[in-house]
């Protein structure tokens, strides 16, 4: 057993002081303080001293990182971009697909499947780990389809879901699907059937396609703002039925390139602590200096933070604890409630049990933060020595 302390706990809900967190294996055994209790005869103490104790973030949209892309064919590209998600506090995370050639889509979809069921018995102390699919195209408008290739979308239809859902034998997540195609509804319901969270996104739905793709079961908006309808006073359309709409989660790319950041500020105004989710949608541009990279099958450019293909916005350099940063900064929220969108509510929303959250009986995946918000270690599966460096 390894008992771990600090100044602050956040589960994040509750904030404890002089936190002592139990684990026990890959498990949260007790959360308790100084005050009500001591470290148990022949556990292990590691004391963070002055830092912060919080849960893992939880990225459910990202394409890549480290120079490397999500739906490479080298089966050896996902460990550079874990890595790179560990050093930034991300312990869990959705790899996700760009549209592209359908038999690529396919391939990928496998590989991506084959990598989250290794993840699943095997422990990686240094590495994040791949938790579901996030299937971004190519069900999506052509109109708001953004740097997707228009040659390779696809109206949605139950028959290509299922192909989707084959190869990746069941461990799509999330979809992003554009509410106001054809055939869209049916595939947003049977999605929904099978525990998928349907996001909607890539979409010029009006208010009323939102409204219907709702009733669906779609329960969530893809990168909030970008590649969607512009709000209009006198037609809201998918964001101001997403911004107003209590069943519906959405997140946000808190870059301040993607959004501005007063926009931001209303972003978190509008859907609260409790519905408000931050992504990276980071590239294999991601921690890498300016140049250009791949995003699926097509290429992207990186200069000044800002990677693009084509002149448009292509995903981000984001990393998550500068978006926690972020939110600090752009809205003057704290780093209790900042660490919310990181890590409760995008595991709420993925479905992903005993994750993002420091309690009993969920995963021991820690991040040891300064009060700033900055990662000084990541803990995956209660592998303390690695983030400690004691013995």
């Amino acid at each position: 057993m390894i008992a771990l302390t600090a100044k602050l706990l956040y589960t994040p809900l509750q904030q404890i002081e002089k936190p002592l967190l139990l684990l026990e294996g890959v498990q949260i055994v007790q959360v308790t303080s100084w005050g009500t209790d001591t470290v148990p005869a022949g556990a292990r103490l590691v004391d963070f001293g002055e830092a912060v104790l919080a849960p893992g973030f939880v990225d459910i949209h990202i394409h890549g990182g480290a120079g490397h892309d999500v739906m490479a064919a080298d089966p050896d590209a996902l460990s550079p971009v874990e890595q790179l998600l560990f050093r930034h506090g991300v312990t869990s995370y959705f790899p996700t697909t760009v549209t592209a050639p359908l038999e690529q889509t396919l391939s990928a979809l496998d590989r991506l499947a084959s990598a989250i069921e290794q993840g699943a018995v095997q422990g990686r102390p240094d590495r994040a780990t791949p938790c579901g699919i996030h299937l971004e195209g190519p069900f999506i408008s052509h109109a708001r389809r953004g740097v997707h290739p228009p040659e390779n979308l696809l109206p949605p239809t139950l028959a290509t879901f299922e192909r989707f859902w084959q190869a990746s034998r069941g461990q799509i997540r999330v979809m992003t699907i554009a509410p106001e195609l054809e055939g869209a509804r049916e595939v947003i319901a049977e999605a929904s059937r099978r525990g998928v969270c349907v996001s909607l996104g890539h979409s010029d739905a009006d208010r009323a396609a939102t409204l219907a793709a709702v009733e669906a079961g779609a329960r969530h908006a893809t990168h909030t703002f970008n590649a969607m309808r512009p709000l209009d006073h006198r037609d809201p359309g998918i964001v101001g039925t997403v911004l107003t709409d209590s069943r519906v989660s959405a997140d946000l790319i808190a870059d301040g390139i993607h959004v501005d950041p007063a926009i931001v500020d209303l972003f978190l105004k509008a859907k609260g602590p409790e519905a408000a989710v931050l992504i990276t949608d980071a590239t294999a541009a991601t921690g890498m200096p300016d140049g250009r990279y791949r995003l699926g099958s097509f290429e992207v450019q990186v200069k000044d933070g800002r990677c693009t293909a084509g002149g448009k916005l292509a995903g981000s350099v984001l990393t998550m604890d500068r978006g926690v940063r972020n939110v600090m900064q752009f809205a003057g929220w704290g780093l209790q409630q900042a660490l919310r969108l990181a890590a409760l509510n995008p595991a709420r929303v993925a479905g992903l049990k005993g994750k993002g959250r420091l309690e009993p009986g969920c995963a021991a995946d820690v991040l040891v933060l300064s009060p700033s918000g900055e990662v000084r270690a990541t803990i995956v599966g209660g592998a303390v020595r690695d983030a400690a460096g004691q013995g």
